[in-house]
C-alpha cells in the first residue's frame, strides 16, 4: 500500500459486495487516486477493498465523509474493463460490486509471494568432507546460483544435504527475485506449414489482429480440420504486435493436449488459468495480465475477466459448450461475454468449432461474423463412415446395451491393434435403484431426484446436491433381502458388459466420478493419446476436442438420450454432441467409423449425421427457431424462485406475475395481457409452473420465463416486474437468468 501528496478530493469506490451503487469516500490530501486503483477502505464495521469506480472530484471539506485508508500496489483496473464489468452487470441484473467480484478475486484472495532462495559456493571448505558433499560443491563451483532441487538433482543428494552446507558455512543462500509467471513467447518459434484453405483463414485473422479493432469471426471446420494452427497464428501476430491473447477453453482437461502443442508452435507454455492453479500463482497471473508481462492466457470461463494491459484477441474455442454457461452467482454465457468485451476492447473474437451453436451460425449468415469454413480434414483424412443400429430391429438380448453388430464391430477393431471408444451420457452404474419386492424407489433426501448408483464406489450419489449414503444389502422400505435391482445402463455398468465380451481388452472407463480430478484426467487422456488402452467408455468428457490418433471406432449406446427433453435447445444439443464424439474416430493413419444405436433413425438429428448434412439441419432447426421467435429471434430470461417451503415460493412467484402485468406500457417494452396472446414487440409472462426438479438442496422451486422480442427492452422490464413485486422475506430467493441454458 502506499501513499503520495495531492488535494483532498471525493472519490466514488465500488466495493466487490452485492451491492449495485459506489460510495462516497474522502480522499485525504496525502493519497492521490485514479480511477481503477484498488483502495482500503471502511465498509459498515469493518475495514473492506473496493476500486475507484469514477474519476475524483476537489472539495474543500470531507463533511462527514469517511476517509479512503490507503491504496493498494495494485495495476489499477482499465476503462475499458470497468465498462465491460458495467454492461455485464446491467445484462445480467447482477450487482455491480459482484461483477467486480469476478475480476479481482485473485488479487484479493492472494497473499505475499513465498521468498526465493539460490545456493552458491562460498569458498570454504565442510567441517566433516564426504563423497556426497564433495558432488555437492563441485556442482556449486564457478559462482553460479542454482536453486536448492537444482542442485540436489545434480549432486544426486538429499535437500538436507544442501542445508548442512549452509549451516556450516560452505554454501550461502541468497535471495532471488520471482521467477518469471512463464516463459517468454516467440511468435517465430515454429511457425507451421498450413494448407491452403487453413492458410487462407489465418490469412484473415492475422490481417484483423494485425489492423487492430473489433471484428468477429466465426472459425467453422470438420472435426480433424486444423482450426487450432489456424488460430494460433492469429496469436503470433497478436505477439508479433506487443498484444496479448486469451485462448477460452470449456474444460480443464481439455489443457493438457493444447499447451503442448501450443509450446511446440511458440517455445513456451501460456499462462493456464482454472481452478486447480494455486491462489498465489492466478494472482501473479493476474498482475502479469495486467502490466503486459503475460502474453497468453489459456483458461476456463473465468479468465474472461483478467485485467488484460492490451488485449488484441480473444478465442472461445468449441464455443458451442454449454461448460461457458454459469449457471451460480452472476449468471452469464462466457462466449457471449468474450464478444462484448472484445468490442469493449477493440479486438479480434474468433468462436472456433465444429458445430456452432445456432445463435453463432445466425450472426454468420446476416453478416455480424465473418465466416471462416475448413470443410475437410487436414492432411486429407476422410470423415469416419457412420452408420445406424436400429433397436427396434437388432438390438441386444434383454439386460444388455450393446447391439451385436456394435459388439463384433469393436472385437474387430481391438483384434487390429486399433482403439474403439463405447459412448453414454450417463455417469454412475445405473440412474435409478429400485426395490423389486415393494416398488421403493431410492431419492434423495435433498433434492427432487432419484439417487445414481456408483458400484465402484458402493455408494448411491444424487447428482444435484452432492448427497451420498451407502447402497444397502436389504430395502429400507421391506427389508426384504437381495431385492435390489439397477435400473438402465451408466458408463460402469457398460464397462462391466464390455469387460465380460472382451476380457483381454485393455478398458478404461473415462468419467469426472473418479477420485484424481482434473489431473488423472489429463493422465488417462494422454494414456488414451498412446494406445494405452483398447476399449475407452466414456461420458460426453471424450467429445470435448481429444486427439486419439489410434482410436478408430466409435459406438454411441443412446444416441436418444438428449432428444426426449422438453429444452428447446435438446435437438441441436444431441447433434452437437453425437457429431463430436463421433468426429473422435479416424484422426490418426487409420480411417474411422462409427456405429450409432438407435430407436428413432429416421429423427431429424440422427438423419442429418448419417447424411453428413449439416447444413440441412441447421437449416431446419434455425426455421423452427425463427418461426417459434426463439433465440437468436427473441430473448428469453428465467426467473427461478425458491423458498423452504413449496407455498411461500409459489405465492411469491405468482405475486410476481401480478406485478408484471400492473406495469403500464413503457417506451422500451409493452407487456402482453394475461392469459392471452402477445402481439407484435409485446413481452409475455409464462408461469409460474413448478420446476421439472423442484427440490434442490433442500429447496422448493417455481420459474418464470420471460419471452420478449428482440427490440424489447428486456433488462427494463425484469427491473420494472422485480420493483413493483413483493420484498424477498422469509427466505425467499429470485435468481434472474437472462438467456437460459437450462430450464429444470
Amino acid at each position: 500500500m502506499s501513499e503520495e501528496s495531492g488535494g483532498a478530493k471525493i472519490v466514488e469506490v465500488l466495493p466487490p459486495v452485492a451491492v449495485d451503487q459506489t460510495y462516497s469516500y474522502f480522499a485525504p490530501p496525502g493519497l492521490d487516486l485514479a480511477p481503477g486503483d484498488s483502495v482500503k477502505i471502511p465498509l459498515g464495521a469493518r475495514e473492506a477493498y473496493g476500486v475507484v469506480w469514477e474519476a475524483p472530484q476537489a472539495v474543500c471539506g470531507r463533511g462527514n465523509l469517511k476517509s479512503v485508508i490507503a491504496r493498494y500496489d495494485r495495476p489499477p483496473l482499465s476503462q475499458r474493463l470497468r465498462d465491460f464489468l458495467d454492461w455485464l452487470a446491467h445484462w445480467t441484473l447482477t450487482p455491480r460490486g459482484m461483477a467486480l467480484r469476478l475480476a479481482t478475486r485473485a488479487a484479493e484472495d492472494a497473499g505475499p509471494d513465498a521468498p526465493r532462495l539460490l545456493y552458491r559456493a562460498t569458498g570454504a571448505s565442510p567441517q566433516r568432507p564426504t563423497p556426497t558433499r564433495a558432488r555437492v560443491l563441485k556442482a556449486a563451483e564457478g559462482g553460479v546460483a542454482f536453486s536448492k532441487k537444482a542442485l540436489a538433482e545434480a549432486a544426486a543428494c538429499s535437500a538436507g544435504v544442501i542445508d548442512s552446507l549452509v549451516d556450516e558455512g560452505a554454501l550461502e543462500a541468497v535471495a532471488a527475485p520471482p521467477a518469471p509467471v512463464v516463459e517468454p513467447l516467440d511468435a517465430l518459434f515454429a511457425p507451421p506449414k498450413l494448407e491452403p484453405k487453413q492458410q487462407a483463414a489465418a490469412e484473415a485473422l492475422t490481417a484483423a489482429v494485425r489492423a487492430g479493432g473489433y471484428r468477429p469471426f466465426l472459425l467453422e471446420g470438420v472435426t480433424g480440420s486444423g482450426k487450432t494452427e489456424v488460430y494460433f497464428e492469429a496469436i503470433a501476430a497478436a505477439l508479433q504486435g506487443g498484444g496479448q491473447a486469451l485462448v477460452m477453453m470449456p474444460e480443464i482437461a481439455l489443457t493438457k493436449q493444447f499447451l503442448e502443442r501450443f509450446a511446440a508452435r511458440f517455445g513456451a507454455k501460456p499462462a493456464e488459468w482454472h481452478s486447480g492453479v494455486s491462489a498465489r500463482k492466478r494472482a501473479r497471473i493476474w498482475r502479469g495480465a495486467a502490466e503486459g508481462e503475460v502474453k497468453v492466457v489459456a483458461g476456463a470461463r473465468s479468465a474472461l475477466f483478467l485485467p488484460f494491459r492490451d488485449l488484441r484477441l480473444i478465442v472461445v474455442d468449441e464455443e458451442h459448450e454449454g461448460a461457458y454457461k454459469q449457471d451460480d452467482g452472476v449468471s452469464y454465457n462466457a462466449r457471449d461475454m468474450a464478444v462484448v468485451r472484445a468490442r469493449i476492447e477493440g479486438a479480434t473474437i474468433a468462436l472456433a468449432s465444429a458445430t456452432p451453436s445456432i445463435e453463432t451460425r445466425v450472426n454468420a449468415a446476416t453478416g455480424r461474423y465473418t465466416r471462416l469454413h475448413l470443410d475437410a480434414r487436414a492432411g486429407a483424412r476422410p470423415m469416419p463412415v457412420l452408420d445406424a443400429i436400429d433397436m427396434r430391429v437388432e438390438g441386444p438380448e434383454r439386460g444388455r446395451w450393446i447391439a451385436p453388430r456394435l459388439a463384433l464391430a469393436v472385437g474387430e477393431t481391438i483384434a487390429r491393434g486399433e482403439q474403439a471408444l463405447l459412448f453414454l451420457n450417463r455417469r454412475g452404474y445405473a440412474p435409478l435403484t429400485l426395490c423389486r419386492h415393494c416398488g421403493h424407489r431410492f431419492r434423495c433426501q435433498n433434492c427432487d431426484a432419484w439417487l445414481v448408483e456408483h458400484r465402484f464406489r458402493h455408494a448411491l450419489v444424487c447428482h444435484h446436491c452432492g448427497h451420498l449414503e451407502r447402497r444397502p444389502d436389504i430395502c429400507p422400505e421391506c427389508e426384504a433381502e437381495d431385492s435390489l435391482a439397477a435400473c438402465g445402463p451408466g458408463v460402469e455398468r457398460l464397462a462391466e458388459e464390455a469387460a465380460l465380451l472382451f476380457p483381454d481388452a485393455r478398458a478404461l472407463v473415462l468419467s469426472s466420478d473418479f477420485p484424481g480430478g482434473a489431473e488423472r484426467l489429463r493422465r488417462e487422456i494422454e494414456e488414451i493419446a498412446s494406445g494405452a488402452f483398447d476399449i475407452v467408455i466414456g461420458t460426453q468428457l471424450v467429445a470435448k476436442g481429444h486427439n486419439f490418433p489410434y482410436l478408430t471406432l466409435v459406438g454411441v449406446v443412446d444416441a436418444d438420450l438428449g432428444l426426449g427433453s422438453g429444452d428447446p435447445r435438446a435437438a441441436e444439443r444431441t447433434f452437437q454432441l453425437l457429431a463430436q464424439v463421433t468426429g473422435r474416430a479416424g484422426r490418426g493413419d487409420q480411417p474411422g467409423r462409427a456405429l450409432i444405436q438407435t430407436y428413432q433413425p429416421e429423427h431429424p438429428v440422427i438423419r442429418a449425421l448419417l447424411s453428413g448434412d449439416a447444413e440441412a439441419f441447421y437449416a431446419q432447426e434455425i426455421a423452427l427457431r425463427q418461426r417459434a421467435g426463439l433465440p437468436p429471434f427473441g430473448r428469453l430470461a428465467a426467473l427461478i424462485v425458491s423458498a423452504k417451503e413449496s407455498a411461500l415460493a409459489e405465492s411469491h412467484a405468482r405475486a410476481l406475475v401480478r406485478a408484471a402485468h400492473s406495469l403500464p406500457s413503457a417506451p422500451r417494452y409493452r407487456v402482453a395481457p394475461l392469459g392471452g396472446l402477445p402481439e407484435d414487440n409485446e413481452i409475455m409472462v409464462l408461469g409460474p409452473a413448478e420446476a421439472p426438479i423442484a427440490l434442490v438442496r433442500g429447496r422448493f422451486r417455481w420459474r418464470l420465463l420471460v419471452k420478449a422480442p428482440r427490440g424489447a427492452d428486456m433488462q427494463a422490464f425484469l427491473r420494472d416486474m422485480l420493483a413493483a413485486g413483493p420484498r424477498e422475506r422469509g427466505g425467499v430467493r429470485v435468481q434472474v437468468d437472462v438467456d437460459p441454458q437450462s430450464f429444470l
